[in-house]
């Protein structure tokens, strides 16, 4: 996924965007580039490579603006090349945009534009939207205005910021599909896709729903939906600190992150696993107990790493709660006709709660009428505010891109879930003690497994070369060898 930064603030927004750039390098891309308004112009250093290249170009630049946008793009649409890089232009050079997603209608938008003679320096879908924008505003003349008109006719996802000389004090954020965070610090405004870019100014945000955009200006902010319809913005407080998304003494993230498994999984059970008692509690699911009590059949709906935490913890909640349990691959769900009964329940698991595939499947399922839940690690994203209830994995960020401690965090919820589950029916509480106290060694089994790293390492090293690898497991096992399997591809 591409990065996002955008600032409208009294400091110098290059350097605030370049510091949020750097932070969402985990995502991986392709290039970089950033647009400042200075002397009410629009000035754009964008190139192919590393932000470290872009740092490069704009240390020479002599920017002072306070207002900017940034991005970090991973090609879909065009080659990976300065060009095709982000923020792209309308035909006037005066309106500037960053977009992740997809625009899928972009052939059709610009044979249009094509046709009123605008022009194109690009191969992308987003600076069709950008040059789309600015026709209408040279309609309307009103940047809002344009955007939104704009975004009514677009097909696909996006994430987006806009920036305008014509409007030097505004900037304009919009989402579908694509996640954008509103930084609200002091006297200064943040723009991102994720709030990894935004704890260093400030720990309070509105996450935009889907088909939502802010308006932001340098006193005030408002969001509404893109039909013009006023929204609440709820403000939520970021959880996690600026350390915590920082390497530290580690070489990459994701040792940092396999490092940071014994006291994540143990978060994802304090307070919630009640040990003499042999039970557990589950605030977030208060409100649904009898639906769950009285569930006919559970169904997941997962990706990738989720899925198969979602496989393991359909093998416990059948064994103790009896319970028939389906996991589903969410991108296949709504594109087929799930049958779904008024006493079934949908859990949607996702470490980021942003998941497009997954959001989409729980949409169908609310469409049928079900109860809708959510397992995320993410406070305030999409599938956290879009289900009926749920219960946070309490992982904290996670900035590795092959999951570590998200699907060992996934596996304790549903651990919790199960036995919570079991208790309301078949379990005994001299059974959920036993399960309770092996649930609460864990955490310093896996400790004692990171300790004795050198073993793996040797182990490592032995088959380091070897062409192929068959992982094997029965029962539980079996959904743990597809995600062993899954992390070895991607590294």
């Amino acid at each position: 996924m591409c990065g996002i930064v955008g600032y409208l603030g009294k400091k110098p927004a290059s350097s605030i965007i370049l510091n949020g750039l750097k932070g969402l390098e985990y995502r991986g891309y392709d290039s970089a580039g950033i647009a400042t308004i200075e002397y009410g112009k629009l000035v754009i250093s964008k190139r192919a490579g590393k932000v470290a290249d872009l740092e490069k170009i704009i240390s020479h630049a002599n920017l002072h603006s306070t207002i900017g946008i940034g991005h970090t793009r991973w090609a879909t649409h065009g080659e990976p090349n300065d060009i095709n890089a982000h923020p792209h232009t309308d035909s006037s050079g005066t309106i500037a945009l960053i977009h992740n997603g997809i625009i899928e209608n972009y052939l059709t938008i610009k044979k249009k534009l094509l046709s009123d003679g605008y022009t194109f320096t690009s191969d992308t879908d987003s600076e069709v939207l950008a040059v789309f924008i600015g026709d209408i505003y040279n309609r309307t003349k009103d940047l809002e205005l344009s955007v939104r008109l704009a975004l009514n006719e677009i097909d696909g996802t996006f994430g987006i910021v806009v920036i305008s000389t014509h409007e030097p004090d505004t900037l304009i954020a919009a989402r579908r599909g694509s996640p954008i965070v509103l930084g609200i610090g002091d006297n200064e405004y943040i723009v991102a896709s994720d709030a990894s870019a935004i704890i260093e100014h400030t720990r309070q945000v509105i996450y935009l729903s889907d088909n939502e955009m802010a308006v932001i200006n340098r006193d005030n902010y408002t969001t509404k939906t893109i039909a013009n319809e006023t929204t609440t913005g709820e403000i939520h407080e970021i959880e996690f600190d600026l350390q915590s998304i920082q390497k530290g003494n580690y070489e990459h993230f994701m040792l940092k992150e396999i490092y940071e498994q014994p006291s994540t999984f143990r978060d994802a059970m304090r307070g919630r696993l009640l040990v003499e008692e042999g039970n557990v509690k589950l605030g977030g699911l208060r409100n649904v107990a009898d639906k769950l009590r009285n569930a006919r059949r559970i169904i997941f709906l997962a990706c990738g790493t989720s899925w198969h935490s979602a496989l393991v913890g359909e093998y416990m909640i059948e064994r103790l709660a009896q319970i028939p349990v389906e996991v589903e691959y969410a991108s296949e769900f709504r594109y087929r006709s799930p049958i779904i009964y008024p006493d079934d329940v949908i859990i949607a698991i996702s470490q980021s709660g942003e998941t497009a595939d997954t959001l989409a499947a729980l949409r169908e399922a609310k469409l049928k009428g079900a109860t809708v839940l959510g397992i995320v690690n993410v406070v305030g994203s999409s599938i956290a505010r879009e289900t009926d209830a749920g219960i946070y994995s309490h992982a904290g960020p996670e900035i590795g891109v092959a999951s570590t401690k998200a699907f060992t965090s996934q596996l304790a919820v549903l651990s919790l879930l199960a036995l919570y589950l079991g208790r309301t029916r078949n379990v005994s509480s001299v059974e959920g003690k036993r399960i309770a106290e092996a649930l609460l060694a864990i955490p310093e089994k896996i400790q004692y497994i990171l300790e004795h790293a050198e073993q793996i390492h040797e182990i490592a090293k032995e088959y380091s070369n070897a062409q192929n690898f068959l992982y094997l497991g029965r029962g539980y096992n079996f959904p743990v060898a597809l995600e062993g399997a899954l992390k070895l591809k991607k590294k």
